[in-house]
């Protein structure tokens, strides 16, 4: 019964404004076609037929048009002369008074001396009658044309831009300002929820608890609570803002605006605050919803800052109508807007106030838990054999983001299938987390033996060194096959630490100078193999003595700016004298850390090139070569001191002590 009281679905053609254009054309054609009655010209003939039609008699009147065309009417006893009757064609719009023949001459006096010799030879009395004949509406219509083509050409161009410019609802020219936003709602499917996204515990709650108070205001307002105005996402690139707003696209039941800061950027001025206008329009007037600005320092950027040519800037006219948007006067909406960043650092502090981005929400790098989860969400659609074990799998990848552990999963199916075989394994994602961070192996890189013992020297210096100092991080595997820019490469298991002291720092050091002091050991020079080495050293070294304060001579004094204004400045936070003390001190500390390492491999010189030359013949090395050349390491890893210390005095809720500030990363 349902399916009979169903309408039939009857597609009706949709208007097109083409159907316009050709009706105008046809139309035009037609005053051209009929307009001449084009369908009843005369026979053609020659200036010699007309002479003998002359001279018999047979023509009553000769209309010369143009001063170049004659056309000749006929008297009624020729018109039934067979010589005639059998040339004329039948015509629908004939009316029995048209010319029977027409025909080109060339000049005109010699044409109109010979009609008058024969009129007087004959003793005729043809009339001649003198004609300019003008089409209007073909003239019309050429006088037209160039500016009909110029308008459409116009019209073309203007709708390909704004369909480039507008988008969507913005498809036509004056409808540029519009927003470019893609709305999600019920109807759409979208299939991210908050199972998809593993690990960020803390900004998932957050998160959920905004979905939740559009779904259920009562719930918060009914004890005088208000709706927050804005979420921001912070975070290193790669970490799950997006995936996390793709989340809240999915779980809630409300629209979801979403967008790009750039979105708001054009060449045209006022379109980017006109599209804010018009973005939080269409979201109030679908309250409560939520909007989502991807990349908002493309529009949130402080204002005034290195602004040097002191014009006026599209872009904080855009920012301006966002700040009022969000909490001006008169602003009472249940519009949510969440926004991503990575540059944190560059917005506007108008942005960042209470009141507009109520909550900053910190994403993180995962920690080797939340690698485990992500991790298995990423294993999910890929067919892996028993040798995976997600929990190596994330001890071998610190410090990696969200979208490398998805990264290193698809490369190690690509490599898997590469090799033919049926599943992924273990060693398949080995060679992929190898491939992300050495770069692509170049075994077919022209290399002297010479350069191949230097490398593999110098290798086996750094795993020496690391091996023996307590802080620094224990050797993986090591390879002097080039990979990327690199003529040789070791992977180290880093500890994650929350907090680093000096001797942390000084060991990593010195572990990183290993490889210059092995060749100095061994060859008794240096290469300029250490590039990479001293790049490193030197900005730890630099970023001991000038951001954390760990230096005797300087004492607890940073130069570091958290701010970011710093950047913008000419001038240095200290003295010509103290930068000669940090130049100074950067340099003891590289040496001191140098002049280590070579004792180090002075004392152990037997087992260095026992590792070289193991190195040299395998090319590739793992950590049982050198616990079998130096024994099993005697250090215990954080782990293992934090299951020692739990075991031996476990903390109560009550006893832990609330740590400061986290540490604040030096910008390369």
């Amino acid at each position: 019964m349902a399916n009979e009281n169903k309408k039939p679905d009857m597609k009706k053609p949709r208007f097109n404004a083409y159907w316009i254009y050709a009706a105008i054309i046809m139309i035009f054609l037609g005053i051209q076609f009929f307009g001449g009655n084009s369908w009843s010209q005369p026979n053609k003939t020659t200036q010699a037929e007309f002479e003998n039609f002359l001279r018999d008699g047979d023509v009553d009147q000769i209309e010369i048009i143009n001063k170049k065309l004659a056309k000749v009417y006929l008297t009624q006893e020729a018109k039934q002369k067979s010589v005639h009757t059998g040339n004329k064609k039948p015509s629908f719009f004939s009316n029995g008074s048209e010319a029977a023949y027409q025909f080109e001459f060339g000049d005109l006096q010699n044409f109109e001396n010979t009609i008058n010799e024969i009129k007087a030879e004959n003793d005729l009395n043809t009339k001649i009658v003198w004609n300019t004949d003008s089409n209007m509406w073909g003239e019309l219509f050429l006088t037209l044309l160039p500016f009909i083509v110029i308008i459409g050409i116009w019209i073309f161009i203007m709708r390909r831009m704004s369909a480039g410019a507008g988008g969507g609802a913005g498809g036509q020219i004056f409808n540029i300002g519009k927003s470019k936003a893609k709305l999600f709602d019920e109807k759409a499917e979208v299939k991210t929820s908050f199972k998809d996204v593993a690990g960020l515990e803390g900004a998932k709650e957050e998160v959920q608890e905004i979905v939740d108070f559009l779904k259920n205001p009562d719930k918060y307002t009914a004890l005088g609570g208000k709706i927050p105005k804005g979420a921001l996402l912070v975070g290193p690139p790669g970490t799950g803002k997006t995936l996390l707003a793709r989340a809240v696209a999915g779980e809630a039941k409300v629209p979801f605006f979403s967008l790009s800061g750039s979105d708001f950027v054009e060449m045209f001025v006022g379109v980017g605050a006109s599209r804010v206008r018009d973005l939080f329009k269409q979201a109030k007037e679908k309250s409560p919803s939520i909007i989502f600005i991807d990349e908002i320092d493309a529009i949130g950027r402080a204002r005034g800052k290195a602004n040097f040519s002191g014009s006026n800037d599209e872009r904080e006219n855009t920012l301006n109508q966002l700040l009022t948007e969000m909490d001006g006067f008169g602003t009472d909406s249940n519009v949510i807007v969440i926004a991503a960043t990575n540059r944190a650092d560059v917005l506007d502090k108008a942005l960042m106030r209470a009141g507009r981005f109520d909550r900053q929400i910190y994403v993180d790098l995962p920690d080797v838990r939340e690698r485990k989860e992500i991790f298995e969400v990423h294993l999910r659609p890929i067919k892996k054999d028993d040798s995976v074990d997600t929990d190596f799998l994330a001890k071998q990848t610190p410090g990696f983001s969200g979208a490398d552990i998805a990264n290193v999963c698809n490369e190690a199916a690509l490599i898997a299938a590469r090799g033919e075989k049926k599943a992924v394994g273990k060693q398949d994602f080995l060679d992929a987390v190898d491939r992300i961070v050495g770069g692509l192996e170049k075994k077919n890189k022209i290399i002297t033996p010479e350069e191949k013992k230097a490398i593999a020297v110098h290798e086996a210096g750094h795993a020496t060194v690391s091996w023996m100092l307590e802080h620094a991080a224990p050797l993986v595997k090591v390879t002097i096959v080039p990979r990327g820019q690199s003529l040789g490469a070791a992977w180290y298991l880093p500890e994650e630490r929350l907090i680093v002291r000096p001797e942390q720092m000084l060991d990593e050091m010195c572990a990183t100078m290993g490889g210059r002091a092995a060749e100095k050991i061994v060859f008794d020079e240096i290469s300029t193999g250490a590039l990479s080495d001293l790049e490193k050293v030197t900005k730890q070294a630099r970023a001991m003595v000038t951001i954390y304060g760990l230096n005797e001579e300087l004492g607890n004094l940073t130069y570091y700016d958290s701010s970011g204004q710093s950047d913008y400045g000419f001038t240095k936070p200290y003295s010509e004298k103290t930068a000669e003390l940090i130049d100074k001190e950067i340099s003891n500390l590289i040496e001191t850390q140098y002049q280590r390492a070579i004792k180090l491999l002075q004392e152990n010189k037997d087992k260095l090139m026992e590792l070289a030359e193991e190195l040299l013949e395998k090319e590739v090395i793992f950590k049982e070569s050198l616990e079998r050349i130096f024994g099993i390491r005697p250090f215990k890893n954080r782990e293992e001191k934090i299951a020692e210390a739990e075991k031996k005095a476990p903390l109560k809720a009550q006893d832990e002590i609330p740590t400061t500030e986290e540490p604040v990363e030096p910008k390369s």
